[in-house]
């Protein structure tokens, strides 16, 4: 019976109106915490995953050497790779596409590499403009990596304690 009373004191009361509004004013009056994001960014960790870059050896060559684990292990099957045999003997990609519509940014292509070719940098700022650019060929992504190199580096050594 008293529990009884005691909720249709509250309901008639509004109870749970007075919690809220408590809540609001206790915020209300509070630091605002806002980005203005263009001038500002929030502070990502070194950990981030964004737009994917191919990165070259210290010579020029390019690091990729078309074992395929990544086209492998990709979840969403957004790595497409062909091969081909160069005069040398060695192995090297004539093709190597990532549909960024159908990434979803796992990392794991960035695990599997053996020797470290296939990087997702910390960029995260990119659109789109016409068809077809959401594909990104082995060019683009070479120029990526070229582009951002010291950056790549100084985050992969950032993030090297966690690997």
């Amino acid at each position: 019976m008293l529990r009884k009373l005691k909720f249709t004191i509250k309901s008639f009361a509004l109870w749970e109106l007075i919690q809220g509004l408590r809540l609001t004013g206790k915020y209300l009056f509070a630091r605002k915490i806002t980005v203005q994001y263009p001038e500002e960014e929030t502070p990502r960790s070194v950990r981030f995953r964004g737009l994917h870059a191919l990165r070259r050896y210290e010579n020029g060559e390019e690091r990729c050497i078309a074992c395929k684990l990544c086209e492998a292990v990709c979840p969403a099957l957004a790595i497409t790779i062909d091969s081909d045999q160069r005069a040398d003997g060695t192995r090297r990609t004539t093709r190597y596409e990532i549909d960024l519509f159908k990434c979803i940014y796992c990392g794991f292509c960035e695990e599997s590499c053996p020797v470290d070719s296939i990087v997702e940098t910390d960029l995260s700022n990119y659109a789109f403009l016409k068809r077809g650019e959401n594909i990104l060929d082995k060019n683009k992504l070479l120029a990526i990596g070229d582009k951002y190199e010291a950056r790549i580096s100084a985050y992969r050594e950032e993030d090297h304690p966690y690997r």
